[in-house]
């Protein structure tokens, strides 16, 4: 019997303009400079305002005070933005470097240039670049595959996680040999399965990592002699091999946090008494304008398709001049959020001032959507008056104390690799004598949480610090 019935849902459409606007926000002030070089090139309704006004993008934070911000809906309907000028910092002038930096060789380009190489499909080649600006500065991928899968789903097309590690077996075979793994031991791995001859040790050793790595972090070392069938003296003899394994793909400092002196900083904070001042550095909307002969030549147009195209710049300049500003008023909008939440680390800088932060505390201050704040801070850093942080690892977890108080995990974490750095390099910390000496300094947490964090530090286990001294 054929009947009918009514119903009432609700879906959520995303535009392409949307997506266009938060991979928009993905870029830092460099990326996004490129972006604007190439389209106006490619549109010649946009076109460059020589002069520029000092500090317009600067906006000043007070304690008792917050300044009020226009809604999004605002501009959505401006066809032509309020053009005046403003100024774009990069380098001031008294801080021009007085030689040409030298020209560095990126890993992840390198790696781009081999990925291209192989005989991949268009598809794969795009998940592989995306998988390669997603690796750490290590060279190691921290991301799971789900978290990837779905960024790359929503910016460019969709795909899975299986997929992800499809393409991702590709890239572990590029140099330097280790770049892809998702852990110290599968790094060591990856360098170990690509030699052609190898010797008793080595297929131990690979054995070990394929097998046994949790077990060889946790110290289970009578359990392992077994399983690999080896004497104390042959297990250590294999240990000692793994130790002098680089700790990383890719060279330079394992333990640095702070970015290199040539990153431009996307935002600048600064501090006058007691308030702070911020500033979004880099592009604005207001160094650029449309095309005023370009608008009379369309006026007299009477060709319809040329009249489409021209159309057709007009609005991709005029969505582009919008984007520009939404983003930098979003990025003051955050910043300001995050100096609220993290006053008293912004006061000094001291780390163990961090409060636990997640994306959505300030997504929800700010009325933004989380995957937003995330693009808005991912890539981005703040210049201050301790030196440049990246925005995105001010955002942490939180564990509660002995003392019933939450503090975050980079607290613990710095902690822990101070204690470290302190040991008798002889006779190193085990990982349970570091979950004493930690509740000791007031932070209770479990012997795996000690293990995870030692390892995002990439800091190997006791019995490997102990060979190394």
């Amino acid at each position: 019997m054929i009947s009918q019935n009514q119903s009432q849902q609700q879906t959520q459409k995303i535009l392409p303009q949307q997506i266009q606007l938060l991979n928009l926000f993905q870029y830092n002030s460099q990326e996004l400079l490129l972006h604007i070089r190439q389209e106006l090139e490619q549109n010649p309704y946009l076109e460059e305002v020589a002069e520029h006004k000092e500090d317009a993008g600067s906006d000043e934070y007070n304690r008792e005070a917050a300044a009020d911000y226009k809604d999004w809906e605002e501009y959505a309907d401006n066809d032509v933005p309020d053009y005046k000028v403003e100024y774009a910092n990069y380098f001031n002038e008294s801080d021009m470097p007085e030689r040409p930096l030298a020209a560095q060789v990126d890993f992840r380009e390198a790696a781009k240039g081999q990925l291209f190489l192989l005989n991949l499909s268009d598809r794969e080649i795009a998940i592989g670049n995306y998988l390669i600006d997603c690796l750490e500065e290590t060279g190691l991928l921290e991301k799971d595959m789900e978290t990837i899968a779905d960024d790359f789903s929503f910016s460019q097309f969709l795909t899975t996680p299986e997929e992800i590690e499809s393409v991702l077996n590709y890239i572990q075979q590029l140099e330097p040999l280790g770049i892809g793994a998702r852990s110290i031991g599968e790094s060591w791995l990856l360098q170990l399965q690509a030699k052609k001859k190898k010797s008793l040790i080595e297929r131990k050793a690979i054995e070990l990592l394929a097998n046994y790595y949790e077990e060889f972090k946790n110290r289970r070392f009578e359990k392992l002699m077994d399983k690999l069938d080896l004497e104390e003296s042959e297990f250590r003899e294999l240990v000692l091999f793994l130790s002098k394994l680089p700790m990383r793909p890719v060279a330079g400092d394992a333990h640095s946090l702070s970015p290199k002196n040539n990153i431009v900083p996307d935002v600048e904070i600064s501090r006058n008494g007691e308030d702070f001042t911020i500033t979004v550095c880099g592009i604005h909307s207001e160094q650029f304008r449309m095309s005023d002969s370009l608008q009379e030549n369309m006026d007299q147009t009477k060709d319809k398709a040329a009249l489409q195209y021209l159309r057709s710049k007009m609005q991709s300049a005029n969505w582009l001049l919008y984007a520009i500003k939404q983003r930098n008023e979003s990025i003051m909008k955050i910043t300001k959020a995050i100096l609220q939440m993290q006053e008293a680390y912004f006061e000094e800088g001291d780390i163990n001032k961090l409060q636990p932060m997640v994306l959505k505390h300030i997504a929800d201050k700010v009325g933004l959507d989380i995957s937003t704040v995330s693009r808005l801070t991912s890539n981005k850093y703040a210049q201050t008056p301790f030196g440049t942080i990246h925005l995105k690892e001010l955002f942490t977890e939180g564990i509660e104390n002995k003392e019933g108080e939450v503090i975050s995990n980079r607290v613990i974490r710095h902690a822990l690799e101070e204690v470290i750095e302190r040991e008798d390099k002889r006779n190193p910390y085990t990982d349970q004598q570091l979950v004493g000496i930690l509740l000791n300094k007031g932070f209770k947490v479990a012997r795996r949480t000690v293990a995870k964090y030692r390892d995002l530090l990439h800091i190997p286990v006791a019995q490997v610090r102990a060979i190394w001294a």
